[in-house]
This record gives structure tokens, sequence and C-alpha cells, in this order.
């Protein structure tokens, strides 16, 4: 059975087309049933980050009919009628696993060696195993990745002077306040990463943080953890007066600010400097904002932008990085393909069950 991958990436594809193929995490278990019952695939996970969206699947179809049926299985799901030509990258084994495991590692994200995507691919994969839609092919692939990315922050050095999302957002920060010790900070949508940044932020002298969410309850956990306060969501608006960072990363579909909204705002701030954050995909805070005088917005491409001026001190391990990649891609395809041991049964070639048993 074969491993294939579809998606698109940060590399591939702009946060503007991004946003309009990314699964909602409530939605995925629903589209794993349909893509299982189209026939396309026997296993299947789907990876939806801020910065890729990838489904992975395990068949025993052929690769011209199983990656043209995933392309057109990804348009119908999200209506997008537009070619995804030089977009959407397609492959099967080996490269396909070869991939899993590079995006396992870090060495596929916009922060070379950043370990977030790990645990996001993690949570990925869990969804698919709770609700039964892999079984021993992904299983096997999937877990092995783990292993990979573990093997190689042991064996390299590839996390040296690594960066996140969070520290870029500091530096964005004291570039424009310098000083961050009389600033205030928000948090629209209480996400991982939104966490970190506030917490980097924090660290750096922050003078306080202030969480929004549509569930008040997480609002005001996070705040109770990070020493901040919780605010409604229909009320996030009004904290605008006093407020110098914004951090929005929600599941809304469309913006939850906009220019309309925000100019009185900034009136009302008597125009003092703004840093807004969008870490969300689909985007949170429309680009029209960034015609506002004392507003500095900047999306997840942007910030891939600065992070790439800290790529080369970590360049030199990737060499490294690869020949572990490349040995455990060839051990987990060359082990699939042996034949059953002497006295076993041939495994069967109708559909497996899928029980998430690894």
């Amino acid at each position: 059975m074969a491993i294939y991958v579809i998606g698109l990436s940060h590399h591939t594809a702009p946060v503007a087309i991004r946003e309009k193929l990314a699964f909602g995490e409530s939605a995925i278990p629903e589209v794993l049933t349909r893509l299982r019952q189209s026939g396309l695939a026997d296993e299947a996970v789907i990876v939806s980050t801020c910065n890729r969206m990838e489904i992975y699947v395990a068949t025993e179809q052929g690769p011209s009919e199983t990656l043209s049926g995933l392309r057109r299985f990804l348009a119908e799901e999200r209506n997008y009628s537009d070619s995804l030509e030089s977009e959407l990258y397609a492959w099967g084994d080996p490269r396909s696993v070869e991939h899993l495991f590079k995006v396992a590692c870090g060495l596929d994200s916009m922060v070379l060696g950043e370990t977030e995507i790990l645990g996001q691919l993690k949570k990925a994969y869990d969804l698919a195993l709770t609700h039964k839609h892999t079984g021993g092919r992904l299983n096997k692939a999937f877990q092995r990745a783990f292993n990979v990315a573990k093997q190689v922050r042991t064996e390299t050095n590839i996390q040296r002077g690594s960066i996140s999302v969070a520290s870029v957002s500091v530096e964005l920060a004291e570039k424009i306040f310098s000083d961050l010790s009389q600033r205030h900070v928000m948090i629209i949508g209480a996400g991982d990463t939104s966490e970190k940044v506030a917490r980097a932020l924090l660290s750096r002298g922050a003078q306080s943080v202030m969480v929004s969410n549509r569930s008040y309850d997480r609002a005001e956990a996070l705040a109770r953890e990070l020493g901040g306060r919780a605010v409604h969501f229909d009320q996030w608006a009004v904290e605008f007066r006093n407020v110098d960072i914004v951090i929005s990363s929600t599941a809304a579909p469309h913006y939850v600010l906009d220019r309309a909204k925000l100019e009185p705002l900034m009136k009302l701030r008597s125009n003092r400097p703004l840093l807004l954050v969008d870490i969300a995909v689909p985007r949170d805070i429309d680009p029209a904002v960034n015609f506002l005088d004392d507003v500095y917005l900047y999306n997840v491409d942007d910030l891939q932008t600065i992070a790439d001026g800290y790529m080369k001190q970590r360049q030199e391990e990737i060499d490294a990085c690869m020949a572990i990649i490349r040995d455990r891609t060839r051990a987990l395809l060359e082990g699939a393909s042996r034949p059953p041991a002497p006295g076993l049964p041939r495994p069967s070639r109708s559909k497996p069950a899928l029980s998430g048993e690894p």
C-alpha cells in the first residue's frame, strides 16, 4: 500500500491562497470520512496549520489516479475553482514519506528547525487516529516521523540559534517600541501560538496582557496563567484605547478586524503606534488596515520574510538532517515491501479494518 501526499505551504502559496484551502479542526473528521468514502484512500490524515495544508493518504491505487483524484477532491471540498498548478505539490513513495519526515523535523517550516510543527503534526495524526481514519500504514509512517524528529534533535544542531513566531514577534515589537516595559498586549483567540507570543513579550518586559476568546472560560484560564485578565469576545474592541500590541489567532472564517472598525479606535488611542500580528489562517485582520497611520500589521508570510534572515547559521546542519531522513525513509519503505515471514499469511489486498491500532 503506497503513501501519497498533496498539499501547499508557505513555500508554494501566499496566505491569500492558503486561507481558502485551510480546514478548521472541527470539520476535518467529516472531510476524512468523505475522502475515504470516495474510494481515494484507505487511510487518511489532514494537516492544516497557518503555514500548510496537506492530505496524506494510504491506498492500493496507482499514483496517477490517486493524485489527480485528490486534487479534484480538495478543489471540490473548498469550492476552489482557480488553478493550483504551481501552488500544489503531489507526491508518492518515497518522496511523500521523506516529506512527512522533513515536516516533522521542522526542515520544511517557516523557521528552520522549529518544533511547533511537530506538536501540530501529532495533533493532526491523533485526530485522524481517534476517528479511526488511519490504519497500519499511516500509523507506522507518522509514528516513525515522530521518532525521526527526536533523532534529528538529538544528533544534529539544527535548532541551534533557532527562532520562532514568538521571537520574531518580540523583535518586531522591540523595533517599533524600543522599550516594552510600558506596553500592553492583547490576545484575540487563545491558541497555543498566540500564548507563546504573549509569554515571550511578557518575558521581555511587557507590562500587561489581556485575553479575549469566544470561550470565556478558556480566556479566563489563560489569563490566570499569564497573570493578566480576560475580556469577553464581544468587548475586546472597547479595550483598544490602552492596547499597544495585538496578537490575533482565531478560527473565524472572516476578518475580525477591518479598516472601518479600526479607524475610529485609532482616534481614541490618540494615534499611538499599534502593532498587529495576525497569525491566523484564514487571516483575522484585513490587510487594508495597513493604510492607516501608525498601524503596523504583520501576517504569517511577513514573519517568514523576517525569519529568512536567520537561516544561514542553520544551513550547514541540513545535510546531516537529510542523511538521517533518507536513511529512515528507506528503512520504512523497504520494511513495508519485504515478503511475509514463512508460515505467516500474506496480507489481504482488501481494505484494512481501521481500528486505530499502530
